[in-house]
């Protein structure tokens, strides 16, 4: 059996729906306030969702992988740059203009539950099984990377009379 390009985008756009999901269980349950790097990786998140939705549902399973693929490795870079401070101590993205941009964003002004940074990067350093909260975000964006790739590499699947 294989998947098609469409099932594969509305589940990697679940994926991603849940992983913003788990981050609001860690800021709300856990009271682990977002970064501003945190909150740029939600947003870039839930950018690989809409690209896969937009694939999956507009018919252009291409060009939602190449949305979700940009969005990905946006999210590389970002979460790179947060696993730098946390190796870097001393190095801090806290109380910066970066921060003061994010929350005046609109959509940190709407919803703020969602998407305001008033937490440090340093203290993400708490995780699951061994790793902290950005490296478990780099795996995640790894994986999106690749899964956006194999969609747009792989062929076309046979059209249906």
């Amino acid at each position: 059996m294989t998947m098609n390009s469409r099932t594969i985008l509305l589940s990697t756009a679940a994926v991603c729906l849940l992983l913003i999901g788990a981050a609001l269980y860690l800021q709300h349950v856990k009271d682990l306030l977002p970064c501003p790097l945190c909150v740029i990786q939600r947003y870039l998140f839930l950018a690989v969702a809409i690209g896969c939705l937009v694939g999956a549902f507009g018919r252009k399973p291409k060009l939602g992988a190449g949305i979700g693929l940009a969005a990905a490795v946006g999210g590389l870079g970002v979460v790179g740059k947060h696993l730098y401070v946390l190796a870097n101590p001393g190095f801090s993205c806290g109380i910066d203009p970066m921060e003061t941009m994010l929350n005046k964003i609109p959509t940190a002004t709407y919803m703020p539950w969602l998407f305001q940074a008033d937490g440090l990067c340093e203290n993400a350093t708490d995780g699951l099984l061994g790793l902290s909260i950005p490296q478990w975000s780099a795996v995640w964006f790894v994986i999106l990377t690749g899964v956006m790739i194999w969609v747009l590499v792989r062929n076309p699947e046979p059209r249906r009379a």
